[in-house]
């Protein structure tokens, strides 16, 4: 066995060596999943002053954005940091980047909560399509949703089903995205939601899948609707 003092000089040796996969500089300590705690710090929570349902700043008055809940809110900025953290991240982990997913996973079981998830009846998430969840082998939307419920004492259902077919809106341009059919998303078979219902998403851009989940849960029952996402693009 190596001197604690001998590992600790290697560790730090090596760390000089390795680039950060985010701004290619040595990671140095505090490095997770290949990426230097300069980059882990891009998850910066959204500014102060923010509307409560669309969780972007404007004017006062009513929300501009089309909504179908009463309080929506992000955990951090998708295009927060230098690079982008949200904008590395998330596709990289949709690529399979499983020590992200990991080291993002156990920063949302520290987070802060908005105070009204404590009000919430159940959690589920905006689903994605069974190929998806096929080629991937997890749901990132699904595990963050049961991490909320878990945190928050709630159980976590899954109530939402897109089909086999339904695209990527990540590919779609912003136009396309808005044109969403209401028939992309349905309850599963069996669901009735019940109460308030907190949904949960990986992020939030233009807001129309979140808003046809929403549509779906009210039309199945649900008393309220209320929208939480780890990211948000401002």
């Amino acid at each position: 066995m190596l001197p604690t003092v001998l590992q600790s000089r290697l560790a730090q040796a090596r760390g000089s060596l390795l680039l950060c996969r985010g701004c290619l500089v040595p990671v140095g300590r505090g490095a997770e999943a290949g990426l230097c705690a300069h980059c882990w710090d891009g998850l910066r929570i959204l500014p102060e002053g923010r509307c409560p349902r669309c969780a972007l700043a404007h004017a006062d008055g009513d929300c501009p954005e089309v909504v179908a809940w009463d309080l929506g809110d992000a955990l951090w900025d998708y295009h927060g940091g230098r690079p982008p953290l949200g904008a590395l991240l998330l596709p990289g982990i949709k690529q399979g980047e499983t020590g992200w997913r990991k080291a993002l996973l156990g920063r949302l079981a520290r987070a802060p909560l908005p105070a009204w998830t404590a009000e919430v009846d159940h959690v589920t998430a905006v689903p994605s399509t069974p190929l998806h969840r096929f080629l991937r082998g997890f749901d990132l939307s699904a595990e963050a949703g049961r991490l909320i419920a878990e945190r928050i004492g709630r159980s976590f259902d899954p109530l939402l089903a897109k089909g086999w077919l339904s695209g990527r809106q990540a590919s779609r341009t912003e136009t396309q995205r808005r044109r969403l059919s209401r028939k992309a998303i349905r309850l599963q078979p069996g669901a009735s939601p019940q109460g308030i219902i907190l949904l949960v998403d990986d992020v939030w851009t233009t807001g129309t899948t979140l808003l046809r989940c929403a549509q779906a849960l009210q039309e199945g029952g649900a008393e309220e609707v209320r929208v939480l996402t780890l990211f948000r693009a401002m």
